[in-house]
């Protein structure tokens, strides 16, 4: 143990010096500097400048694959912003949030303090009831819609048209959408909440060093035939990478804060979701790393691929995801269709009578699960870690797992599953990863490296 605590140390340190020891591509400090004259109420350090232009490392997983992801580091002096409100983020992303996802200008935007997307152009914050349709009501709606009223039919008629309105209101409001060639990084203390940040047909963009809090959904939609009683589907994500490429999510933290869907009410004899995602990646994208995010007390976690039916997602979805903490999560740690997903040095702390599942294996999936550290409370076990979404394989090395009150033991997950239910499992998933910077640690030092330096406020900015 003595070994392993001293190498942990080794390693920390060295992690630790990553962020400014890869700050070797040019910093363009000119053009900085005439954003510093410009915006001396942000003066920027030098370090959160180079920060700013960092481009992903090369071979860092699936977002180092073609070009690579530069993000904004390309950016101009005059494309270099500092926001502290939701007007200045729409602005800095292009100036209009209606056509922002097509601005593929470099631009390197700085979040400063907080910004809420229920915030008005005058900074007032809006509500619910704020950006629901005239014929909307909650009220209204659980009348008509009453399974003892309306029967297992799905909701259809002018009670639902205006709630689809008021969905397109609120979409409009705290969908957040971003363009190509884009670098979006957190200065200390940087919060985006109760909004949807939005990456749809945008290549090459960069988020960073931010903490995400509550994209609620003010009208959920009700899906009667959604499992055997009915279900709430929200569906707005923390962060939504959709038809994109070459993405890196580095360093973020996910979180409902203090609007937990534990907390909510339940109608129709069903809680009332009003979260969808932490970060989905859907609707063909693909060549997606994230890496050092900690993801804090959420149900529904990450989604990739979001539909079953064979089609454009064939040979796309390919995403790595490594060193991130999963906190206390229930679900889709990830859950995978068609891609190619590699899954490693992840550190998972797991249990609560809401637990479900930890991997989802997919249609047509393929995840490389290696080195991954799971601690789990009492009541889950390795044999709950996977679940079986229509895939058939699924490589599984050298993971860990620390059941409630024991220590941490070697465990072939594939085999804990299959040893528990049927149909087995293949512990062949057909392709070995190649897209990895740096070595990969044995799964007894992961919680030690990625518990101190994952998620948003470990970068020096």
């Amino acid at each position: 143990m003595r070994r392993l605590a001293a190498a942990a140390a080794s390693t920390i340190i060295a992690l630790t010096a990553l962020p400014t020891a890869a700050l070797a591509q040019p910093s363009n400090d000119a053009g900085v500097g005439s954003h510093h004259e410009r915006d001396a109420r942000t003066p920027l350090s030098p370090l959160a400048r180079q920060l700013g232009r960092q481009a992903l490392p090369a071979g860092d997983g699936w977002a180092a694959a073609g070009p690579g992801t530069t993000g904004g580091s390309a950016a101009s002096a005059d494309q270099i912003h500092v926001v502290s409100s939701r007007a200045e983020l729409v602005a800095a992303l292009g100036g209009d949030n209606a056509t922002n996802a097509t601005n593929a200008t470099p631009k390197i935007v700085y979040v400063k303090g907080g910004i809420d997307g229920f915030e008005d152009a005058d900074g007032r914050l809006l509500d619910c009831t704020d950006l629901a349709d005239p014929g909307y009501s909650l009220e209204g709606f659980l009348a008509a819609y009453d399974p003892a009223v309306w029967g297992r039919v799905t909701p259809s008629g002018p009670l639902e048209e205006a709630r689809r309105r008021s969905v397109t209101n609120q979409t409009q409001q705290t969908q957040i959408n971003v363009g190509p060639n884009t670098t979006i990084i957190g200065l200390r203390g940087a919060r985006l909440t109760g909004l949807t940040l939005m990456i749809d047909r945008a290549t090459n963009v960069i988020v960073r060093n931010i903490t995400f809090d509550d994209a609620r959904d003010c009208f959920p939609a009700w899906s009667p035939t959604d499992g055997e009683a009915g279900n709430w589907n929200s569906q707005y994500d923390l962060v939504s990478v959709r038809r994109s490429e070459n993405v890196w999510i580095d360093h973020n933290t996910f979180t409902d804060g203090d609007n937990p869907d534990s907390a909510q009410p339940v109608y129709f004899g069903r809680p009332y979701q009003v979260h969808d995602g932490a970060l989905d990646i859907t609707h063909t994208a693909s060549l997606v790393t994230a890496a050092w995010n900690r993801f804090v007390g959420r149900d529904k976690l990450m989604l990739i691929g979001s539909s079953n039916t064979v089609g454009p997602d064939v040979g796309r979805l390919n995403v790595t995801l490594h060193h991130n903490l999963f906190d206390g999560a229930l679900q889709r740690l990830p859950r995978v269709r068609f891609g190619q997903v590699d899954v490693y040095n992840n550190a998972y702390r797991l249990g609560g009578d809401s637990f479900q599942y930890a991997i989802g294996v997919g249609v047509q999936s393929a995840v490389h699960a290696e080195s991954n550290h799971f601690a789990l409370d009492a009541g889950v076990t390795a044999a709950d870690l996977l679940y079986d979404w229509g895939g058939t394989a699924i490589t599984t090395r050298g993971n860990w797992v620390k059941p409630a009150g024991a220590p941490s033991r070697p465990v072939d997950l594939v085999a804990a599953y299959n040893a528990a239910h049927d149909p087995d499992l293949s512990p062949d998933a057909g392709w070995t990863p190649t897209l990895r910077h740096g070595p990969v640690l044995p799964a007894p030092l992961v919680p030690l490296v990625v518990g101190p330096l994952a998620g948003a406020g470990r970068l020096p900015l």
